[in-house]
């Protein structure tokens, strides 16, 4: 019989983003196991916060919330320091000793929990937050240059590092070079989705939907280009009654950011902080400015392609109204290239869609080629080659959407990730008593 624990769980600020719902799934799994499970956090407005922090199920203790978290929104990076410093030390000298704490997206919390000899540390690694911040003057590098020594330092002190892909695994070797000449290589705990909240559907549109903030980096233009590209390929047989029946569907994400970590928040907060709106955001948002030209370009280049009458841009979605566009499309695109991970194409394939994305990054781990979807090299033509499999033959992508529902239940739902995470937990804790 598996061993109670005594966890606790130390996140930065517990809003509703994409990082936030990770550690709101690992609460909630861990209960589930039998363990005593306590987040601690430096802020949780109970008004805007996922219903499981504040239904009974585990507790949620918040310290330091009167602390800034920027000054004149600067130093984003160093505030989130204090505050994870203040809320640790709380934990270390206000409670009894835990058998581990789970830590992500600020490592400098490690060293002062590392003080209680009796507690194992595991740190979760979405991304090296170094790699996300702006270095862009010298003022912004003399800046980051201790907060970027201090993040490899301590993020080397864990007991155990987890992190949700291969592909960050690698960037992480290549990045923290220090650590990994001592041999520190952290463990995969892939991210999850809830399967149960999206249902089997029973009709559906030729219509390929792209889910992505309005940001460069999602390289949204490809999908544009790929289905203008549809156009020449008759050749390949593909009707042209079925082209003039095709559509695309640009949607913003859901309205939390998601998985965005210490360095991306620091440069939405100003804004969001304005809108009243901190903790929140959207696909969309009319006072960020690449936002707004990054739209205008899009549907530009749309009409430069003479599609802009088969396409509709949704800047900014809500859960239910994703579930909708999900369950009523043929397929979904996903055209970052070299993503951490990727959340999407997990919520595609439990909505019983296949997923056509490139093949880079965490989607080759997460979309199986050619069975719940395809992977493509990130240009116009292969996208579009793709995007006529499916449209040539509608039964092919519900047989391939039926296997990626298949997939993600079996590899990527809450309770794969409750298990896994909770046989690390209790490997680290049992290696403790040996």
């Amino acid at each position: 019989m598996e061993r109670k624990l005594k966890i606790a769980i130390i996140h930065p600020d517990l809003g509703i983003g994409g990082a936030e719902r990770l550690i709101v799934d690992a609460a909630v799994e861990l209960v589930s196991h039998g363990h005593d499970v306590h987040i601690f956090t430096a802020h949780h407005d109970k008004n805007r916060c996922f219903e499981e922090t504040v239904s009974g199920a585990f507790p949620v203790t918040v310290y330091g919330s009167f602390l800034p978290r920027h000054v004149f929104y600067r130093l984003h990076a160093l505030c989130a320091y204090l505050r994870c410093i203040f809320v640790a030390l709380c934990v270390l000298f206000l409670w009894p000793s835990f058998d581990v704490v789970l830590a992500d997206q600020v490592s400098v919390v490690i060293p002062l929990l590392k003080l209680k000899k009796s507690m194992k540390v595991v740190f979760y690694c979405h991304f090296p937050d170094l790699l996300l911040a702006h270095h862009t003057t010298v003022l912004r590098r003399l800046y980051r240059k201790p907060i970027d020594f201090i993040e490899e330092i301590t993020t080397g002190m864990a007991d155990i590092i987890l992190v949700n892909s291969k592909f960050t695994a690698s960037t992480f070797a290549s990045t923290f070079k220090r650590l990994h000449a001592r041999g520190i290589q952290p463990a995969v705990l892939y991210p999850a989705v809830n399967v149960d909240q999206f249902h089997e559907p029973h009709s559906y549109k030729l219509n390929f939907l792209s889910i992505n903030r309005f940001e460069r980096k999602k390289n949204i233009e490809l999908a544009v280009s790929a289905f203008a590209r549809l156009h020449t390929l008759e050749e390949h047989g593909l009707q042209s009654q079925k082209l003039n029946e095709a559509t695309l569907t640009i949607a913003g994400n859901v309205s939390f950011i998601p998985f965005m970590l210490v360095a991306e928040r620091a440069m939405c907060l100003p804004l969001l902080k304005k809108q009243g709106r901190e903790g929140l955001g959207s696909g969309y948002d009319s006072r960020l400015r690449e936002n707004v030209e990054y739209l205008d370009e899009l549907k530009h280049l749309a009409a430069r392609e003479g599609v802009s009458s088969q396409i509709s841009f949704i800047t900014s979605c809500s859960t239910a109204e994703r579930n909708k566009l999900l369950s009523q499309c043929l397929c979904v695109i996903y055209t970052p290239k070299d993503e951490h991970f990727g959340i999407v194409p997990l919520e595609a394939m439990a909505a019983h869609k296949p997923v056509i994305a490139c093949n880079s990054g965490g989607p080759v781990e997460t979309v199986k080629d050619a069975e719940t979807g395809f992977l493509c090299d990130p240009n116009p033509e292969d996208f579009s080659l793709a995007m006529a499999k499916v449209i040539q033959d509608p039964q092919m992508a519900s047989r391939m959407g039926g296997e990626a529902r298949k997939h993600v239940a079996e590899s990527f739902s809450t309770k794969i990730f409750g298990q896994h995470l909770n046989q690390y937990l209790i490997s680290i804790t049992s290696s403790k008593e040996d």
